[in-house]
This record gives structure tokens, C-alpha cells and sequence, in this order.
């Protein structure tokens, strides 16, 4: 199947709060990145070191490396008439040997309207990466509607990387980039075009970022006790109770023991009824794992979720990423069900 990366800022998260299917498609993505320095620096805050921000415009050129090293080809989609062609051949001229699949920039009447003739341009092409630059967030969800049909093993939205690769838009001096600063050298550059979104993308990200750390300070004041975890099995499903608090300071070794789980076995109930706080980089390892266990044809559930922690899942929009069950019961008999629906007749 193909696989989707998505290089997510601080705009994506807010259009994703209000935009169901955006949401779908962000959490479901196989690798997701930080392209900007406040989700970055929030991560920090909340528990989740993250190295840096890895934009679009940086992983582009890097992909394009390693296309020409393992003679991978790479298509074009995207942008301006002309800018798609002039992006690829820059990049075959610094990587000597990358193969060009093809290029295309279809209008926005055509991208609206679903023009067939694109995906089936792209298709025939057979390219190993695809790279769509429609804007967020028509991009991300063009490549979610029609992967099936396009049969590409990566597929990733850039944005306004071909014009930056171009030089139609030029990017933010290195130490601005470095600083967390180029979001300030592209509104002075486009005021007009930007103030709005950034404007927005300030209250919208602050109050959601805030009201996250706030949250976390409340577990954090707490008294911390360290998780005791453990497994049986029930109908040949595996269990695993969590008591205590799950954190950053632990999250690890809860991490490990379900990954063993889940590697002869793809179905797992994690029962949370004495867990006293989930923190984010917790989260972050529960959505890792359902991921997981459902890439292996199987499913993660969780049980007896406390209220204060299925109102954290709500605010982060997991509530319906994750299946919730009230109780061990009801997961057992969902697992049930979900295996018949998944086993061939």
C-alpha cells in the first residue's frame, strides 16, 4: 500500500480542530513531522522533546538525494505551469543520476472538479515517491482520497517546495531558519497574503497549546507514582492493565512491553481503569501503538478509560481515533466482532 508523510505546522493543527477529515487523514499518516518551530517548542513544553522542525522544503531535496542513490524516480505534481519542471531539473542537476517520472501542473478548476486524467497520469507514470503540491489542505486530502487508485509507495504534500527549490519564492536567511524565525520573514515578505492566516494560527494554536499545558500541569501536581504493569489473556486476547500514572519518565518501558505484545499478537485491550494520568508523550505512544496494531491487521482498545482522561482524548480529538470501550467485556466482545469482520470467508 502507499504510504503518506505529512509536514505538519501550526496551521494544520488548527485547520484539523474544525476539519474532521483533515484530522482522519493527519493522524492516520505513516510519518509526521514538525514543519515549525512553535509546535517544536510546545512539544518541549509538554514533555516531548523533539530534535527540530523538518520541513517540506528541507526533506524534498533530501528525498531527491536518496532517490538518486537507490534509483528510485520521483513525479512532479503541482504548482505553477513551469515551476514543477524547473524544481526537478534543479534537482537533477545537484543529484546527477535522480529519475524524473514526470511533472504536471494541473489548474485548480481541474483539481476541484477530481479531473481523472490526473490520477491516471500519475499511475502511469509508475513513480516511486510522489510529491503534490496543491496546498494545505487539498493536498493531504487528494492523496488520502485517491491513494488506492495511484498505487505509489510515498506520497507527501510540499506545499510551496518547488517554488522555494525554484527560486520563484525565495526562503528565510539560514540563521532565521535556525532562529525558529522564517515565519516572520514570510509575513514581511507577504503581508497581505499572510497576516490573516498567521493571525489566526496565533489564537488558534495559543488556546490550544495552553490549554494542553495546562492540563499536563494538573497531572504534574499530583503525587507521581510509577506505573505497575501487567498482562493476561482472555479468548486469546491479550490484556494490559496500567495502574498509576503514565508519563515521559516511564512511558518507554510501557512502550517496549506492548510492542512485545503486539509483535505476536495484533490485537491488545489496554485497561486504564487505575491509571491516574496519561501525560502527552503517553498519548503519543498509545497513538504509536494503535497505529502499529492496526498496520499488522489488527486493533488496539482502549478499557475503562477514567473521565478525566477521556476529556483529554476529546480535547486532543483522539476520542475518535481510539476505540473506547466501558469495560473489558465490551472490548472483548468488539474484538470479537472486528476478527470476524477482518478473517476471510
Amino acid at each position: 500500500r502507499g504510504h503518506q508523510i505529512a509536514t505538519i505546522n501550526a496551521d494544520f493543527v488548527v485547520k484539523s480542530l474544525y476539519d474532521a477529515d483533515l484530522r482522519r487523514i493527519l493522524q492516520e499518516a505513516d510519518m509526521a513531522t514538525a514543519d515549525g518551530m512553535p509546535l517544536v517548542w510546545s512539544a518541549r513544553l509538554l514533555g516531548v522533546p523533539l530534535e527540530g522542525r523538518v520541513t517540506g522544503a528541507d526533506m524534498v531535496p533530501a528525498l531527491a538525494e536518496r532517490a538518486a542513490e537507490k534509483g528510485y524516480s520521483i513525479y512532479f505534481l503541482g504548482a505553477a505551469p513551469g515551476v514543477a519542471e524547473q524544481a526537478a531539473a534543479i534537482l537533477q542537476e545537484r543529484h546527477p543520476g535522480l529519475k524524473v517520472a514526470g511533472c504536471r501542473a494541473p489548474t485548480r478548476e481541474e483539481v476541484e472538479r477530481g479531473d481523472p486524467s490526473i490520477v491516471e497520469e500519475c499511475r502511469a507514470a509508475q513513480p516511486d515517491i510522489l510529491l503534490v503540491a496543491f496546498g494545505n489542505p487539498k493536498q493531504e486530502k487528494w492523496i488520502a482520497q485517491h491513494a488506492k487508485a495511484l498505487q505509489v509507495p510515498v506520497m507527501m504534500g510540499v506545499g510551496g517546495t518547488f517554488d522555494f527549490i525554484a527560486g520563484v519564492t525565495k526562503r528565510a536567511p539560514g540563521w532565521m531558519q535556525e532562529s525558529g524565525l522564517e515565519w516572520l520573514y514570510r509575513l514581511l515578505c507577504e503581508p497581505r497574503r499572510l497576516w490573516k492566516r498567521y493571525a489566526t494560527d496565533l489564537f488558534g494554536f495559543g488556546w490550544f497549546f495552553l490549554w494542553q499545558w495546562w492540563i499536563m500541569r494538573q497531572g504534574a501536581n499530583t503525587p507521581a507514582v510509577l506505573p505497575k504493569s501487567d498482562f493476561f489473556i482472555v479468548k486469546d486476547t491479550v490484556i494490559l492493565n496500567v495502574q498509576g500514572r503514565l508519563d515521559s519518565s516511564n512511558q518507554h518501558a510501557f512502550a517496549q512491553k506492548a510492542t512485545q505484545s503486539l509483535s505476536t499478537n495484533p490485537y491488545l485491550i489496554i485497561n486504564l481503569a487505575d491509571t491516574e494520568f496519561l501525560d502527552s508523550s503517553a498519548i503519543g505512544t498509545l497513538v504509536a501503538l494503535t497505529k502499529q496494531a492496526r498496520d499488522d491487521g489488527g486493533n488496539l482498545w482502549l478499557a475503562n478509560v477514567p473521565t478525566a482522561i477521556v476529556n483529554t482524548l476529546s480535547l486532543l480529538r483522539l476520542e475518535q481515533f481510539f476505540d473506547i470501550c466501558d469495560d473489558i467485556d465490551s472490548a472483548l466482545q468488539t474484538r470479537t466482532y472486528y476478527q470476524q469482520l477482518t478473517v476471510p470467508a
